[in-house]
This record gives C-alpha cells, sequence and structure tokens, in this order.
C-alpha cells in the first residue's frame, strides 16, 4: 500500500465514531455492511448506521427469467443478511427504515412482519415499505415514535390492503399510502399529520370525505371508479396549503375553507366530464401558484385574481394559452411545455389583436421548457415578445437534438423577433435528457458481509 493509501486511511479512521456512523447511514445497508472487512477498527463501525436501507428490487423485464432464477437463488442469503443487519444494529433510535422488495420474493413475505416489529423496537422515525404483503404488524400503526410512514403493498391475489381497526401515530406529520381500500379509517387518528398521499375511488353510493384539521399538503392519485359524475370528494382541511390531483377526474370537489392555499397542480390524463374541469378550477381560483397538465376543456376559464406562477406541461394550444393568459390579470411567471400554434390563424383579427392585461403590467419572466425550433415555437415566441411589454427574461430550454450551440441560425433567428419590452433578455439553454440506467446485477452472497 503506498504511503498516499495509508495517509488516507489513517484520515479515515481518526474521524469521530458519530461522523463515520452519519457517512456510512447515507449509504444502502449493503454497502455500509461491507465497510466491515476493511480492518479491525471498521469491523463493526457500521453498527452504530441510524438509517437501515434495504433494497431487492432489482429486476429488468427483457431479462425476467434469468432474473427470476438469481432471486430465486439469493432469497435465503438476502433474509439472513436482514435479520443480522436488525441484530447487530447498536443504535437506540433508528431515524429510517426503508425496506423495498420486489414482487419476485413471495418467500422473503414471512420474515417482513419480523423486521418492521424490530425496527419499531429500535424506535423508528421513518418506515418506508414496498412489499408483497396484504397486512402488516399491528406495531406499525401504534408506534409513538414514527413521523414519516409510506406504505405500499400488493400482492396477486388481492386488490388492496386494508387499515386495522386499531390505528394511532400520535407524531405522525408525513403518510404516503399505496393501494389501501379504507384510507378514510385515518380520520382522527394522526391528530398532528400535515403530509398525505393517497389513492381515491369514488362510487356514485358513497362520497370520500377527507377531514384533516392539521393538513397543510395533500396529493390525491384518483383512481376510475364506478361513478357516474355524481360523487364527491369532500375536503375538510382549512390549513391546506398545497394541493396535487393526478389521475382520472371523476368526481365533484368539495372544498370547505381552502384560503390558506397557496398552490395546485393538477394532472389528470382525462376525464368522463367536461363539467368536472370547470368545477375544480373554480375551487381553486384563489391559489397563486397553479401547475397543469394535459388539460381539456370547453368550458369558460374562471379569473384567478392571485395568481402570480402558472405552469402548463403537457401541449397547448393558441386559444387555450390565451385564455390562461386572460384570466390571470396578475400573473408575473409563465412556464410552458409543447405549444400548437396552428389555430393562431383561425382565430378572428380582432380576437387575436386583444392584449390580455397580464401582459402589459405584469408578465416579467417566460420559460419555454421543451422547444423544438419548429414554426409552432417561432409563432409562440413572437407572439409573447412582440406583445408582453414588461418582460424581463425569456429562457428556453431547447430539446438536446436541437444543439442550441452548433446551431446559430435559431438564436439568431430568435434574437431578430421584435419585442415589445426594451429590457427583456433572451437565455438559451439545452435540456438534457438523463441518461438510460444499465441493469447490473451482484451475485456477492449477502452473508458474507458479517464475520
Amino acid at each position: 500500500m503506498s504511503s498516499s493509501t495509508e495517509n488516507v486511511d489513517d484520515m479515515l479512521s481518526m474521524l469521530p465514531e458519530d461522523i463515520l456512523s452519519r457517512i456510512l447511514s447515507l449509504m444502502p445497508t449493503k454497502l455500509a455492511v461491507r465497510t466491515s472487512v476493511l480492518s479491525k477498527r471498521w469491523r463493526y463501525t457500521w453498527t452504530s448506521v441510524t438509517n437501515l436501507d434495504i433494497d431487492y428490487t432489482r429486476y429488468h423485464r427483457s431479462n425476467e427469467k434469468i432474473i427470476k432464477k438469481f432471486v430465486d437463488g439469493n432469497e435465503g442469503n438476502f433474509i439472513k443478511f436482514v435479520d443480522r443487519a436488525l441484530k447487530y444494529c447498536r443504535t437506540s433510535h433508528v431515524k429510517l427504515f426503508r425496506l423495498h422488495v420486489s414482487n419476485y420474493h413471495h418467500a422473503i413475505g414471512s420474515s417482513v412482519s419480523n423486521w418492521i416489529d424490530s425496527a419499531v423496537r429500535l424506535n423508528v422515525r421513518e418506515l418506508d415499505i414496498c412489499v408483497i404483503q396484504y397486512e402488516l404488524p399491528l406495531s406499525v400503526f401504534t408506534c409513538n415514535t414514527l413521523t414519516s410512514l409510506r406504505l405500499e403493498l400488493s400482492a396477486c391475489d388481492f386488490g388492496g390492503w386494508e387499515f386495522p381497526s386499531t390505528i394511532y401515530l400520535p407524531c405522525l406529520k408525513t403518510l404516503d399510502i399505496v393501494g389501501c381500500n379504507n384510507p378514510q379509517a385515518i380520520h382522527g387518528c394522526c391528530p398532528v399529520l400535515e403530509s398525505l398521499s393517497l389513492e381515491v375511488s369514488c362510487n356514485d353510493e358513497q362520497d370520500f370525505v377527507l377531514n384533516i384539521p392539521t393538513l397543510k399538503w395533500l396529493k390525491l392519485i384518483c383512481r376510475s371508479g364506478s361513478s357516474n359524475g355524481n360523487s364527491k370528494i369532500m375536503l375538510r382541511v382549512p390549513k391546506l396549503e398545497y394541493l396535487f390531483v393526478d389521475g382520472v377526474l371523476c368526481s365533484f370537489f368539495e372544498m370547505e375553507d381552502v384560503s390558506s392555499l397557496v398552490g395546485a397542480s393538477i394532472a389528470c390524463w382525462h376525464s368522463k366530464f367536461d363539467f368536472l374541469w370547470a368545477d375544480i378550477l373554480n375551487k381553486l381560483s384563489g391559489v397563486q401558484n397553479l401547475s397543469i397538465e394535459n388539460f381539456q376543456f370547453t368550458s369558460p376559464l374562471p379569473i384567478f385574481p392571485n395568481m402570480k406562477q402558472l405552469e402548463l406541461t403537457g401541449t397547448w394550444r393558441h386559444g387555450q394559452i390565451t385564455q390562461f393568459l386572460e384570466s390571470c390579470p396578475e400573473l408575473k411567471i409563465l412556464i410552458i411545455d409543447f405549444v400548437d400554434w396552428r389555430d393562431f390563424k383561425k382565430q378572428k383579427p380582432e380576437k387575436s389583436m386583444l392584449i390580455p392585461a397580464c401582459m402589459q403590467t405584469n408578465l416579467t419572466t417566460i420559460k419555454f421548457s421543451k422547444c423544438d425550433g419548429d414554426t409552432c415555437d417561432m409563432k409562440f415566441l413572437e407572439y409573447m415578445l412582440g406583445n408582453a411589454q414588461v418582460l424581463k427574461t425569456v429562457t428556453i430550454f431547447a430539446q438536446e437534438n436541437l444543439l442550441i450551440e452548433e446551431d446559430p441560425c435559431f438564436c439568431a433567428q430568435v434574437l431578430k423577433i421584435p419585442r415589445a419590452s426594451p429590457h427583456c433578455e433572451i437565455r438559451f439553454r439545452t435540456r438534457k435528457l438523463p441518461p438510460p440506467q444499465e441493469f447490473e446485477y451482484d451475485d456477492t452472497d449477502e452473508a458474507e458481509a458479517f464475520y
């Protein structure tokens, strides 16, 4: 070993135990345990970690048969590994216990309850469980130390799972549940809950009611149910600040006193009933920030008197964009994805010349996040730059295949567009896509990391 390597090794070994524990707690538990083979000094260092992050979900669809064979041969080692990791853990307060097990690991299910019980005995604060299971030990739902809980349970033979009859989580502030059949069972069971994410499915026989006075952040994933558009999602959340709605819009929203609402995001892929779009937007007309994806509407938009930031993701036509601009007189920031400006010529001349009020007095920032440089994009930029009178910054994120650095003609064409605002600055950025993740598997015996 070189002297430089020895010095680095000495420097690491000289760090206080709590610092080393924090470093190892940032790693997946498997890697943290492997440091025990470095030297005698490191043999038991990992046992003081405060995070136990155990992920056994690695698989690739194109190699299902190979991976299934690989998984079946290692389940026993994996069970031994988790058993020993929990047994040797010296900390009395585990900050995070994360357990993710893929669909192939059916034999592991019988051990899950014991592992979760062990984590609860270690005064766990955050639980993140994604397993093949349709029930969990009662200790999860009566844990006095839990502040964050994420549950995603599934089983091939079951449509969903249910909360037990006994639930009380006095310190829980964040709850994320997937695949639960009775989410309303949490009412009154989490007295300090602030953040909630859950799936809801409505039918015409029973409305979905959510009554949580302490809630500040809410995400609802709407599943397609048997509703004919007459069902209701009733929200009694007087302190709510942010609302996210995703999925299939098939119910009315009833919200009592949403004056505290600051921002909302709607990403419903479709709705069988156009009037439900108008209904939910009317309920959200007081928000300051709004993000909408894949929105299809025929009804007039409400006025958003407090709107400061609007994000439109997906593909938007000229008429839809201008309707939103006309409905947001105080808008300052516009973030937009793809534009379809082909209907621009179809507008009546006097209609197309009307300039929304926000473009005359308030709109200072535009972010065009997915510019292809085609005719529609150029028409959009010509309209916005030529009419926004107080615009300060336009940032154009071009698709990677446009390669702004190698296509100065595109930049020059945009820079030649007349601007209504003399102080407008145009910035160009390349929007790079993340590289595809390669699948790798590691057939190392998990149990070998232990002496």
